[in-house]
């Protein structure tokens, strides 16, 4: 897959960045990693899978007091340098049946203040701890599962079994559209009243990820494209997804939308975009010819990726 070119400027991307240092080496030392839970320790605070956050806009971080002596701790990484690293940590919640893996008004509230490195704490944090919340049972065997190497992996109790299981990341394609110096983009049902973002859709077993875009656009759009180009990828904790966002020229302007996907599909002109990621900067969106996503999402980032490339000659 051809690279975006260089000369084209990638605007932050949300989730990404954590300051913490993973410390595999430590996962794997059960003596290590009980050093480690001591005084010192520090614990995010969460509220089931949504962020706590103090009077300044911040996480809210705990000693290991601030949470249940039963409760699973997942080992997030180390804080600091030299001797003033501290470890931390974050519980496992208790998800009730049918309560949803996405984001909440919670979470949207926290991706509007927190900081870039905050953020990415919070989403490693989240889609981690989601992950255990939702596999304590084995895939395999049905047996109860036990959180193992600092939270990195869930081991089955059973004797006759005992398979490790592994966090979870679902590839999905996202991208962007193109068309004579017009992008297409959809809106889904659960979107706000006039938002309009990126197509998108998991990457199947068995494809490429050039091939999931061309399969996503044409399932959901009827659009065939070509010249897929890799732009920038994102981890997004809702559940646990690896974004890949991509950009893709279309052989044709011809729409046949699936409407158990959308509620619509269209194309918007340069100056229509340009207006819309311009006023979700500025917090005004009157008169827009749509709603661009939000900043937080990678989609924008797209956005703004083809804004600032300029129209291809």
């Amino acid at each position: 897959m051809p690279a975006r070119p260089a000369t084209v400027p990638i605007a932050p991307i949300s989730y990404a960045g954590s300051p913490l240092d993973r410390a595999d080496h430590i996962r794997t030392n059960p003596e290590a990693l009980a050093l480690l839970r001591g005084p010192g320790a520090r614990v995010l605070l969460l509220d089931g899978l949504d962020p706590l956050l103090s009077s300044a806009d911040t996480l809210r971080w705990g000693d290991l007091d601030a949470v249940s002596p039963e409760a699973e701790l997942v080992f997030l990484g180390l804080d600091g340098e030299g001797t003033e690293r501290r470890a931390c940590f974050a519980p496992v919640p208790v998800v009730q049946p049918g309560e949803t893996p996405h984001a909440g008004p919670a979470s949207w509230s926290a991706m509007a203040v927190l900081s870039h490195e905050e953020l990415a704490i919070y989403g490693g944090a989240r889609a981690l701890v989601g992950w255990h919340a939702r596999h304590r049972f084995c895939a395999q065997c049905g047996s109860e599962t036990v959180l193992d190497k600092g939270g990195w992996q869930r081991t089955c109790t059973s004797v006759t079994c005992g398979v490790p299981h592994f966090p979870r990341v679902d590839p999905v394609t996202i991208m962007s559209v193109e068309h004579e110096d017009r992008l297409l983009l959809g809106r889904q049902p659960r979107f706000p009243e006039g938002r309009y973002s990126a197509l998108a859709g998991f990457v199947e077993p068995g494809e490429t990820v050039e091939e999931a875009v061309a399969r996503e656009v044409f399932e959901e759009a009827g659009v065939r494209v070509h010249d897929v180009t890799y732009i920038a990828s994102q981890p997004w904790p809702f559940p646990s997804s690896l974004m890949i966002a991509c950009h893709a020229v279309a052989k044709d302007d011809a729409i046949t939308m699936d409407e158990t996907e959308l509620d619509d599909v269209r194309w918007f002109t340069r100056a229509e975009v340009e207006e819309a990621v311009a006023a979700k900067t500025e917090r005004g969106e009157a008169g827009l010819a749509f709603d661009a996503p939000s900043q937080s999402a990678v989609a924008y980032v797209l956005l703004k990726w083809w804004l600032d490339r300029g129209p291809v000659e």
